[in-house]
């Protein structure tokens, strides 16, 4: 299965355009920062402020959550009261529980945003396990209580000459895959998730799931599944890290997840969940927007030079495995093997701290790089790579500073070359 085009150079994925609103999303569009409000949906006016806000922050799609009939009613009047206020951002009904709040929310706003998981099974959080039979049983009771969804968009498409693509979402979180029939655990064909959702509807957007290590797994699965699928499989993929948190922790926790699919060229709009106000969102993911074109795009020499030299990618892309090596020690820190990840700093960095690492409790660092003996390489350098695999001496290794090849690029490559004793030291370069 692949997930990409090509793992060691960057292109995005081909997608068909769909839009929401007036603002397009997939094909040639550029990748699209959404966000959601926090305030009471039934606070007309607080809603519309907070929308407005995020839209002159840079947010190109807006969220509101409508957990009740009630709640989705009142987005008449938020759509209408941002639609005179001059505000014309796509306004997305956000909907878990209640298939009656979707068909009302679907009358005033661009798209309805539901997961089937919640929308089928409303608040039923048992964990049982399924029969083949009692499998097929559930898929078929969730086809007709996700139907009438479905016809009544479409119905609202038809009517509505602007709305010339379906415009509807699905989206599938962790915890609501995880108690679902679909969900396998790790026992059954991790096929079911994905298909049973694209199979249900052809959905537009594939939506949030938690942690960094499971999201990136899935959405490369997802991928992989749509492209076995067909051409017309295309759909545009929404990206985010459902909840990640607040501070330094959420942001990073962001930047790795979502990041390291739009490295893969993985993702058509974005958003980056705090549990901060939402306007702290929108600089954070226009970052890693922007991080795609300054930090992953190589020239089209650099894209030919690696082709021809590099090997399959070392890991499977599927599911998240360290890389086997063996134990070294480096100050007296056992690094590798099954070591926990180490933190090597430089050394005028060190220098700068060094006054308080004894304060600095878990978050100190644990080796000074110059002291490491770290060999440094070009995965591109058949003779150093070579002279390093017929060494019998295990050693640190870490790309080269200083070559014309992206980060991601350089260590894939890196790892893909280099013989797995050997650990591997990531930096930037």
């Amino acid at each position: 299965m692949n997930y990409c085009a090509d793992p060691f150079s960057y292109h995005r994925r081909v997608s068909r355009e769909v839009c929401v609103g007036t603002v397009g999303v997939g094909g040639d569009n550029p990748i699209r920062v959404q966000s959601m409000i926090t305030c009471d949906t039934m606070d007309t006016e607080a809603s519309i402020a907070q929308t407005i806000e995020l839209a002159e922050a840079g947010c190109e799609i807006v969220r509101i959550t409508a957990p009740t009939v009630k709640d989705a009613a009142n987005l008449q009047y938020v759509v209408r009261g941002l639609r005179e206020r001059g505000c014309d951002v796509p306004i997305v009904a956000d909907i878990h529980f209640k298939p009656e709040a979707a068909m009302e929310a679907a009358k005033w706003v661009d798209k309805v945003r539901i997961n089937p998981g919640n929308y089928a099974d409303s608040k039923k959080f048992k964990i049982i396990e399924y029969s083949d039979e009692q499998y097929a049983a559930e898929l078929t009771r969730i086809r007709q209580r996700f139907a009438p969804l479905v016809e009544t968009l479409q119905r609202a498409r038809d009517r509505d000459a602007h709305r010339d693509e379906p415009w509807f979402a699905v989206g599938s979180n962790h915890e609501s895959l995880r108690r679902h029939p679909a969900w396998d655990g790790g026992k059954r064909t991790r096929v079911r998730p994905d298909r049973t959702r694209f199979r249900l509807s052809r959905i537009h957007l594939f939506d949030e799931v938690e942690q960094p290590k499971v999201m990136i797994a899935a959405y490369r699965l997802l991928v992989a599944r749509l492209s076995e699928e067909g051409a017309d499989w295309n759909y545009p993929i929404h990206l985010g890290v459902t909840e990640a948190g607040e501070g330094e922790d959420a942001r990073i926790k962001s930047a790795i997840g979502i990041g390291s699919l739009l490295a893969d060229g993985i993702g058509d709009t974005i958003r980056v969940s705090l549990t901060e106000d939402s306007i702290h969102e929108i600089p954070v993911a226009k970052a890693l927007v922007d991080s795609v074109a300054a930090g992953v795009l190589p020239a089209t020499s650099q894209r030919s030079e690696v082709s021809n030299q590099r090997s399959e990618i070392s890991f499977d892309p599927f599911s998240y495995q360290r890389r086997t090596t063996k134990k070294l020690e480096r100050e007296g820190v056992p690094v590798g093997g099954d070591e926990l990840v180490r933190v090597v700093i430089r050394k005028e960095q060190h220098e700068k701290i060094a006054h308080k690492i004894d304060k600095m409790g878990d978050y100190k660092p644990e080796i000074v790089f110059e002291n490491a003996h770290v060999i440094e390489l070009d995965p591109r350098d058949d003779e150093a790579v070579a002279w390093m695999n017929d060494s019998t001496k295990t050693q640190l290794v870490t790309v080269k500073d200083g070559i014309d090849l992206p980060m991601i690029t350089a260590f894939r490559l890196l790892a893909a070359r280099l013989q797995s004793r050997h650990p591997i030291c990531s930096k930037t370069c």
